[in-house]
């Protein structure tokens, strides 16, 4: 066996590029490149590395490390988990900048590599600058940090570590059930440090996912619970589009007339004009979706991970013979709920349980008429939210109407926090899948601009909007630059409401007044109880160089919308909107604690209407 003599950084990069993944038939690069920001830690080793071999795999200048994770992250779930980009930082901070975006891949389960530069093994130059010391244990550092937010973690300390170590990473990057963020922690002497690795280490390796079958016994329960039911209700949740299986969930639907709601990660997995698609579910979910969660008598969630939002807190499936058939490739996923778990792929599953329904001539026992008005209901409310007029300026459900209106049914909106969410998942109307993109499994704020550049990279065709509230995108926009220096156009869609205007409403809406969430000057009596700040965020974007416009009225987001369709830069367009315009809680809740004692009887008072809420909830 011939040998290459390498740096382990070189070996590393090497690695990258030679790792396929097959899936169906069908082989692709795993890697579509690195992102990196350079510092001591790593820039004269894996620096040097993706120099030495930049004409064999792609390298992308972040501007943040968060944001270029973020933009990672967003790539590979636009993509389907079916491709990645690797991430590179310096030590200290740089490398914890990533750990949130960590958090962000593993809640999400998307796959995501990061290689943080680390201090010296060899210890000689101890401390070295941003060395965090703990002086009970030299073995750790800042990247210890990761290990909690990492579905695999490792430190290089020898550089022949990396054979073991590159191979534990694909194989977690690579399992549609355990993948998440894989975090190689390389110190910066061994990134350097040369070996003699076996040529063989580099030869193209193909990953292959076999898509996982349901076991008949699995099946066969599945089956005989449903057959048992009249009133069922299909979840879709990311799954679904992860395992290609939007076709095969409308298919199963349309067989036995099933209605379909989703999850902020399922949307789009229906067309929201099919006579079986209702929605959004849960505490953001539609009036129609929450009224037939209510009464269903069997929940079948096909790839979700039934968060308190999708259940509403617990609240949603309140038939008192209520059950749950967890359709899911992650064990874990498939009991929640105490449900009857079909571990498999998604469309493996619902066809495998379609065919043992049709066989046992299952239909649902929905009157066609009843679903038909609760759908004519549904689309007359989103039809005036997207038509309410307001003397004072523009409210948040018109403007989402005037570009919902405005986008072609191939262009991609993305979005992660705010009140933003709540108001795309119960009023966006998607006609394709994969157009809209929620990060809301962490809901992580800044993800909306950096996220949008990531779909950019793995959508080259139509538009893509970043829809983002100004909290928001405060937190983060700096991949705004990057997307102008790879020549990949965004537009963000900035809604500004003057400060974080989300809590604010949760707040109100538990007892409080209002405190320290609007962005407001100091005023005379010590608070941020002032005049609201004015903020030029058009202004700020076209310093760094992007296309800008302003927006105050619905006539004026039109022909912003339609200009910035013409540039082939990215372009930010800066709209004012009401705070508290947004969508209200149709029949569902959501769980937020309320103190038990308080001076505010107004907080009294929400705490005991809490505790009358939580009477209803599953227990577990």
């Amino acid at each position: 066996m011939g040998t290459i003599r390498l740096t382990m950084a070189q070996a590393l990069v090497r690695f990258l590029s030679r790792q396929y993944l097959e899936v169906d038939g069908k082989r692709r690069p795993f890697f579509r490149g690195v992102m990196g920001i350079f510092g001591h830690g790593n820039v004269t080793g894996i620096g040097q590395a993706l120099e030495q071999y930049k004409d064999e795999i792609l390298f992308v200048q972040g501007k943040n490390e968060q944001g270029m994770a973020n933009a990672a992250i967003a790539y590979a779930k636009q993509k389907n988990r079916l491709e990645t980009f690797a991430c590179t930082t310096s030590i200290g901070p740089g490398a914890l900048n990533m750990v949130t975006a960590a958090g962000t891949a593993t809640i999400n389960r998307i796959p995501l590599l990061l290689l943080p530069g680390d201090i010296f093994a060899g210890r000689q130059p101890d401390p070295v600058l941003q060395q965090i010391e703990v002086t009970h244990d030299y073995t750790v550092s800042v990247n210890d940090a990761f290990k909690p937010v990492s579905k695999y973690w490792d430190r290089i300390v020898r550089p022949e570590q990396l054979m073991t170590a590159a191979l534990n990473a694909m194989r977690v990057l690579t399992d549609p059930a355990e993948t998440g963020a894989v975090t190689l922690s390389l110190p910066q002497d061994v990134q350097c440090e040369a070996y003699d690795y076996p040529e063989e280490f580099f030869a193209e390796r193909v990953h292959t996912i076999d898509r996982r079958p349901a076991a008949p016994a699995a099946v066969a329960r599945a089956a005989e619970l449903i057959r048992g039911k009249r009133r069922p209700l299909l979840i879709a949740g990311g799954g679904v589009h992860y395992s290609g299986a939007t076709d095969e969930l409308v298919r199963f639907a349309e067989s036995f007339g099933i209605p379909v709601a989703e999850t902020q990660a399922g949307k789009s997995a229906i067309a929201w004009n099919h006579p079986l698609g209702f929605g959004g579910v849960g505490a953001t979910g539609t009036l129609a979706a929450n009224r037939l969660a209510a009464e269903a008598d069997v929940i079948i969630a096909v790839g979700t991970r039934l968060s308190d939002f999708t259940t509403a807190s617990k609240t949603a499936f309140r038939h008192p013979q209520a059950e749950i058939v967890n359709i899911n490739v992650n064990a874990a996923d498939a009991a929640k709920l105490d449900g009857i778990p079909v571990v498999a792929d998604a469309r493996e599953a619902l066809a495998a349980l379609g065919e043992a329904l049709r066989s046992a001539g299952y239909a649902a026992g929905y009157d066609k008429a009843e679903l038909a008005a609760l759908k004519r209901e549904w689309d007359a409310e989103v039809d005036r939210l997207y038509a309410v007029e307001r003397e004072d300026g523009l409210a948040q459900t018109r403007v989402l109407g005037v570009i919902n209106e405005f986008v072609d049914e191939r262009d991609v909106i993305v979005c992660a926090a705010g009140s933003l969410p709540g108001d795309l998942h119960r009023l966006w109307r998607c006609e394709r899948p994969k157009t809209y993109h929620m990060e809301y499994g962490f809901s992580c704020m800044g993800y909306e601009v950096s996220g949008a550049f990531g779909v950019r990279l793995a959508e080259p065709d139509g538009e893509v909007y970043a829809l983002v509230g100004d909290g928001s995108y405060l937190m983060l926009h700096s991949e705004l630059v990057t997307s102008l220096q790879e020549g990949r156009k965004i537009t963000v869609l900035l809604l500004d409401n003057s400060g974080y205007q989300c809590i604010h409403n949760l707040q109100r809406a538990n007892g409080s007044e209002g405190f320290g969430n609007e962005f407001r000057e100091r005023g005379a009596d010590g608070q941020l109880s002032g005049d609201c700040l004015t903020i030029d965020y058009a202004a700020q974007a076209a310093a760094l160089g992007a296309k800008t416009f302003r927006a105050r009225t619905a006539e004026e987001l039109r022909a912003a919308l339609n200009a910035a369709k013409a540039e082939t830069r990215s372009v930010l367009v800066d709209i004012k909107v009401l705070p508290g315009t947004g969508t209200d809680n149709y029949e569902s809740w959501w769980r937020v604690d309320v103190a038990e004692v308080a001076e505010s009887e107004k907080v009294h008072a929400a705490y005991g209407a809490m505790r009358e809420k939580l009477k209803t909830a599953r227990p577990y």
